[in-house]
């Protein structure tokens, strides 16, 4: 596999660096609100990495995704709601796990807090690294990264070394890219601010010391395979997390750098202001289904920005409903002998799939080899030129397939769950047949509308009536 290293700018051959096993971090939510479409971007297509690892090249993985629940919005955020600090970050953990689920990702093998105790020791013990090795000092009550002690500080991020402000000092989280000057690694005390008394002098961490401590704690001896996260975060987040992380263990952090571009919405960034910041239970009211936005994000390549607008959320639905009929279509293939072309369409299929993920994720180049296998199998379907065999073969790719992107079994878990009830549905449909069998054609008419306004379409073929979601 191919992928593109933000470090090196440009695509390298990807494997673990050990056993077969690839050791992954991700920087997971700021847990001072909820996730939104912009953010689930980077994380559905992280989940499509590490499905690709996993499930089309063999690798096992240890992935981290962490939850940021100690920074300068998480505190401020819960002095504005009056609460403590774990029970505002608390809610919005739930609603982010919530969320995943809704769009199909898996579960990642650990999910730490900044604020559990063994990462704040972790912490600790990081800065004492830092202090031994001459890196860091302390000014009014908090400790500093020197980044003049650093000769390759900025290599991530391309920084210009000259223009740095060598002396100067910032004490926010977040600061703009010509701003690269000696950061916090732990603040200060400050009144109504959690603190802790591992480090001298007492105080919290800063944002940027604690993904380094996460991913060393549990990923084990540097360097680790892949540290990913969205395309904001290389300045100066991640570019931090190499400074200290390399000057407290004198290795490399990490061999690959994999990055998420921007998600615009009607081509313009998400800002409260505008009123264009959208979250999964938003769409969820407008009638979409988690599946489409799923498929929408997966529709571009990673390292290009992508346009959210609801006219894209419509052409994914009908994308994905064009699956889903593929597929039943396939299921009322039942004879029929085994047709070379249609064999042959299947493993192109498969071919150009694994190609496409294999070149630095090509998402886009995955789902339209399952286009072409779908138009050339209609095509066989419509000409019966297909056997009961192929059939099989066909709807085995599509799951292989499907364990890499996970959209179809997502759209097929919606459907389990339809707005009307299974029991209830079925029950219409006998009682529409009835109908239609004593020849009551309005009555028979009613039914159909009736759920069609209710969400579900019945179709009807040769092999009796399917019902399938609006």
């Amino acid at each position: 596999m191919r992928l593109y290293n933000t470090l090196s700018r440009r695509e390298e051959e990807f494997t673990p660096s050990g056993d077969n096993t690839v050791r992954m971090y991700t920087c997971g939510l700021t847990v001072y609100a909820r996730g939104h479409v912009g953010n689930f971007r980077t994380f559905v297509c992280l989940d499509v990495l590490r499905r690709t690892l996993t499930h089309l090249l063999g690798y096992r993985i240890r992935h981290v995704m962490n939850f940021t629940d100690v920074d300068d919005r998480t505190i401020v955020g819960a002095q504005k709601a009056g609460m403590e600090l774990r029970a505002y970050t608390d809610q919005f953990i739930a609603m982010f796990r919530e969320d995943a689920r809704a769009l199909g990702m898996e579960e990642v093998e650990e999910s730490p807090r900044a604020t559990d105790e063994a990462n704040i020791r972790a912490m600790a013990d990081l800065i004492a690294a830092l202090d031994r090795n001459g890196h860091t000092y302390r000014s009014d009550g908090s400790v500093y990264f020197k980044i003049s002690t650093m000769p390759n500080y900025g290599s991530l991020a391309h920084l210009d070394l000259e223009g740095m402000k060598v002396g100067a000092r910032v004490d926010a989280d977040t600061y703009a890219k010509e701003d690269a000057r000696d950061f916090v690694l732990w603040k200060a005390t400050k009144e109504g601010e959690p603190t802790w008394n591992v480090v001298d002098p007492p105080g919290r961490p800063g944002w940027h010391l604690e993904c380094s401590a996460m991913a060393l704690r549990l990923l084990g001896e540097p360097p680790i395979d892949i540290h990913a996260g969205g395309i904001d975060l290389i300045f100066p987040h991640h570019e931090n997390e190499i400074a200290q992380s390399e000057c407290a263990t004198g290795s490399q952090f990490s061999r690959f750098w994999f990055h998420v571009e921007y998600l615009l919405v009607d081509d313009a960034k998400m800002s409260k202001s505008v009123g264009n910041v959208y979250t999964v239970p938003d769409l969820t009211a407008k009638g979409y289904r988690p599946s489409a936005l799923r498929y929408l994000l997966l529709s571009s390549h990673y390292r290009k920005q992508i346009n959210f607008t609801w006219a894209g959320m419509d052409q994914a639905e009908e994308s994905l409903r064009r699956i889903v009929d593929f597929l039943a279509r396939l299921e009322d293939v039942t004879a029929g002998d085994s047709v070379p072309a249609a064999r042959e369409a299947i493993e192109t299929a498969r071919t150009s799939f694994a190609a496409a993920m294999s070149s630095d994720l090509n998402t886009a180049g995955a789902l339209g080899a399952i286009f072409d296998l779908v138009r050339d199998l209609n095509a066989a379907i419509d000409a019966k030129a297909i056997g009961w065999a192929d059939a099989d073969a066909a709807r085995a790719a599509l799951d292989g397939f499907d364990a890499v992107l996970g959209v179809i079994a997502l759209r097929r878990a919606e459907d389990a769950q339809p707005p009307v009830p299974v029991e209830e549905i079925e029950r219409l449909i006998e009682d529409r047949k009835a109908a239609r069998g004593r020849r009551d054609f309005a009555a028979a008419d009613a039914i159909r509308n009736s759920l069609a306004g209710r969400g579900i379409l019945l179709e009807d073929n040769p092999g009796g009536t399917r019902w399938k979601r609006k």
